[in-house]
């Protein structure tokens, strides 16, 4: 069984470390923030890794509430509130926001864990629809993808390229393997139209995503910062 990754968003560095100290143990993957900003960064950035999202509500730059609805408008990934209040304000605030799950501090690492697995159990059989890379966002149900919040118009054949770049983040992959993953092992056609697909790709979500490794194939990158 493959390990799940966690973000673990959490301004004070003890409980951060804490955290990340007991879930790995418990053989999760963890990658920490320390503010709103640098969540969200790192959700666009990693999205496709993320299985899990732990977010303090009290952190500087953006609070956990502004995190929360921003993920929410382009990804459902599990997302598990922590918070030092005790008021069932915060609380209703963060379910109508999206929240899966809330913890008050303070509390037991085991008791969360519990609820990390509660939850992981409930959304497995709920595939993400809906992905975020920088700032495409990928539609799978209703197959839209937007740029920047405006929807562009691919071909099936572009938008099944796509999804193959954004199942394979930071890869080379090759033009030979690209056609035969996109256009199938029976396409007669030449290495030519990957090129030609990838040129009218890069013309509707932009040319920095999709990078030339020379001598290789092609490379889909997505920057902590390429949201901002």
């Amino acid at each position: 069984m493959s390990k799940k990754t966690i973000l673990i968003a959490e301004d004070e560095i003890r409980i951060r470390r804490m955290l990340k100290d007991f879930l790995t143990s418990c053989n999760y993957i963890i990658m920490e923030a320390e503010n709103g900003q640098q969540a969200l960064n790192l959700f666009y950035a990693e999205n496709s890794r993320l299985d899990m999202i732990i977010l303090d509500v009290m952190m500087p730059v953006k609070d956990g509430f502004e995190v929360l609805a921003e993920i929410r408008e382009v990804s459902s990934v599990p997302i598990i509130m922590l918070t030092a209040k005790s008021q069932e304000y915060d609380q209703l605030s963060g379910f109508k926001r999206g929240a899966d799950d809330y913890i008050t501090k303070p509390f037991s690492p085991v008791i969360l864990r519990a609820h990390i697995e509660a939850v992981l159990r409930r959304s497995k059989t709920q595939p993400k629809q809906r992905v975020a890379y920088g700032p495409i966002v990928i539609d799978k149900e209703s197959m839209r993808v937007t740029v920047q919040g405006n929807e562009v118009n691919l071909t099936p054949k572009e938008y099944d390229l796509l999804l193959f770049f954004t199942d394979n983040i930071n890869i080379v992959l090759t033009r030979e393997c690209l056609l035969n993953e996109v256009w199938s092992y029976d396409y007669l056609g030449g290495s030519r139209t990957v090129d030609t697909h990838i040129k009218q790709l890069r013309s509707k979500i932009g040319t920095t995503f999709i990078q030339t490794i020379h001598g290789k194939g092609y490379r889909f990158e997505v920057s902590p910062c390429s949201n901002q």
